[in-house]
């Protein structure tokens, strides 16, 4: 238990969340679930249920320091990691691998983003445990499939080799990974029974991941394993600066687990969703009986259909003859967008900052 490790990264922007995702305040810091928690809270308590409270590492922007600290206070700021850029999720678990590493070489990780959902808590933790269990004793990078139950196009896809050696416990050898197939592709993928869904949560020990590192990421694995001696000391803030000003922004699926030969996949079914859009959020809200989804008090609905509306709860909003539509007004933003278009988001992003500044975003 006490070789544990679990590192949260909390560094995103959630632009696919706008308007109410914002620069200054992340989906990850926000309560969207209505539960009284943010999505971080709710992430770091799942956690501490696996391994000791002093074995939880967030590692977040500079900018967002403040608010994890605020959000989980029982952290000690050792457990905090701030990241002067953003650089993708590559540098983020190498600088969190070493920092652990050089007090504990024999840390067993699991690391998991903080904004997803998962609504079976007791079989998510019993399958993190079964994967923590493994990989203490094997060198393989192990991560974490979900059994698909539709051709999403939004997920990525883990190919495994059915080779009938799978272990007990569900573990297999990866074939292949997929970024966001087209619909025909990932029609295929359900049929096939050989894919999963990527759920980008990872499970490795030290020296397996140090090693991978190494092997496959050179440059970014020097910079912060050179940094072992400083970490812990005054002079740590200012290395990992350098460091990430000369590292390049590179994420840990394409830079290790799509190129490494010990790779395995744990198939596990545990209510999860990343809840990347409102999409997978509608999907996860109560709905009334014309498929609507609304979070808000005084929202009215007049021959709505299928719609996803988040108000402020001061506000009277009435709605009319709107089917499959995105609704959603935060703080000076309001945002109206069709369902099926709702990828485009980002670009609206895009190019209200263009337009209009950062005001806004």
């Amino acid at each position: 238990m006490e070789n544990r490790y679990c590192i949260i990264m909390a560094g995103g922007i959630g632009s696919r969340f706008w308007p109410m995702s914002r620069n200054a305040m992340p989906k990850q810091f926000l309560d969207i679930l209505g539960t009284g928690k943010t999505l971080l809270q709710h992430t770091y308590e799942r956690f501490v249920n696996i391994c000791p409270r002093e074995n939880i590492y967030v590692v977040t922007n500079a900018a967002y320091a403040g608010l994890v600290k605020k959000q989980l206070p029982e952290l000690a700021s050792g457990q905090v990691l701030a990241e002067p850029y953003r650089k993708n999720t590559a540098p983020c678990v190498a600088y969190a691998t070493y920092k652990i590493g050089r007090d504990n070489p024999k840390a067993n990780f699991v690391v998991a983003p903080s904004d997803h959902m998962i609504t079976k808590e007791e079989a998510f933790m019993d399958r993190i445990v079964t994967g923590l269990n493994y990989t203490e004793n094997h060198d393989c990078l192990l991560t974490l499939g979900i059994k698909p139950d539709r051709p999403d196009t939004g997920y990525g896809y883990i190919q495994f080799i059915d080779d009938g050696k799978a272990e007990e416990s569900g573990i297999a050898r990866v074939k292949t990974f997929t970024e966001k197939p087209n619909a025909d592709m990932a029609k295929f993928f359900l049929q096939s029974g050989e894919f999963l869904w990527n759920a980008g949560i990872f499970l490795w020990n030290y020296d397996t991941i140090s090693k991978a590192l190494a092997l496959h990421l050179p440059e970014v694995d020097s910079l912060f394993r050179e940094g072992m001696n400083v970490y812990g000391t005054g002079e740590e803030k200012s290395y990992i600066h350098d460091a990430y000003e000369q590292c390049k922004n590179v994420s840990i699926d394409f830079g290790i687990m799509e190129k490494a030969s010990n790779v395995y996949v744990m198939s596990a079914d545990v209510g999860w969703s990343d809840l990347g859009t409102y999409g997978s959020l509608y999907d996860h809200t109560a709905q009334d009986f014309e498929k609507n989804a609304v979070i808000g008090k005084n929202v009215m609905l007049y021959g709505a259909k299928g719609c996803f509306v988040s108000m402020p709860s001061e506000k009277l909003v009435v709605l009319q003859g709107l089917e499959d539509y995105i609704v959603v007004e935060s703080d000076n933003v309001l945002l109206v967008c069709r369902m099926e278009d709702e990828q485009q988001i980002r670009q609206f992003v895009n190019d209200v900052k263009i337009k209009k500044g950062d005001k806004f975003v």
